[in-house]
């Protein structure tokens, strides 16, 4: 039976039937259309918008405002898949009746089906609270840029043993929280595979390998559209910008030249 609309539940079905989930960004309508059409399962409206779109050096200035913009734009562009925006920094962290009200607005005025939060046992019992309301919560766990300063730059997680037993607990906790799913950033392999055979939910991967039960990455990433640094783990599947600085340097050439606009009579 073809699948109409992507489910947290069709997820679930996908990791017990060893199918790969596919994950994409998409920050506006235009794009989240492509995503649609080529039917990717999960939509994430990644508060990367800072650093990809808006100018931002990282995640952290990202407002919840800004995610609303975003959110609103891409479910617009959004029937198939399931749409999931990430929670910005300083949105949930202080108080659970803060990520309630932050997390209900992106569901209710956004258009979100599911939001997304980084961390594991800090964040856990907000993660209740916020299934407890019905609202479905993606964890993410290894890299999470939301706490780069702590961590001191992008950079591989879990390289230690005791950092490895402490993200496998972590995972645990989440999936006992009720996360219908988890993002793992850059941790090891072999890491990677042992949260996934762990854990009943699937696991996204990012920088994290093959044995996770899907993959997510930046689509300017993707696409070769990115300004700057690109993880060494993403394989870049066009390169849009030479495209179209060769496309804004020929309408400007043709301009310049008068052969643009062209002069048609009948």
């Amino acid at each position: 039976m073809k699948i109409k609309k992507i489910t947290t539940a069709a997820l679930l079905d996908m990791k017990k039937n060893g199918e790969k989930i596919t994950a994409l960004t998409a920050y506006d309508a235009a794009m989240a259309k492509i995503l649609n059409a080529s039917q990717i399962e999960i939509v994430l409206v990644g508060d990367s918008v800072g650093n990809v779109k808006l100018g931002y050096e990282n995640t952290i200035p990202v407002t919840l405002e800004e995610m609303l913009h975003h959110t609103k734009a891409v479910k617009r562009g959004n029937s198939f898949s399931l749409l999931v925006t990430d929670m910005p920094y300083l949105t949930y962290q202080l108080s659970i009746e803060q990520a309630k009200v932050n997390a209900g607005r992106l569901i209710k005025e956004g258009g979100a089906e599911a939001v997304k939060l980084e961390g594991g046992l800090e964040v856990a019992n907000t993660i209740k609270a916020l299934v407890e309301i019905h609202i479905p919560v993606m964890g993410h766990l290894g890299l999470t840029p939301q706490s780069i300063h702590q961590i001191g730059g992008y950079k591989i997680q879990g390289t230690t043993q005791e950092s490895k037993e402490k993200m496998v607990r972590d995972a645990k906790i989440l999936e006992g929280a009720g996360v219908f799913a988890i993002v793992l950033e850059a941790i090891p392999e072999d890491l990677a595979q042992e949260i996934t055979k762990k854990i009943s939910v699937p696991t996204i991967g990012i920088g994290a390998g093959s044995g996770c039960d899907g993959q997510i990455l930046v689509s300017d990433d993707l696409l070769g559209l990115t300004e700057g640094h690109v993880p060494k783990f993403v394989k870049q599947y066009a390169d849009l910008k030479v495209e179209i600085y060769k496309a804004v340097r020929a309408f400007k050439n043709e301009v310049k030249t008068k052969r643009y606009p062209c002069s048609s009579r009948p």
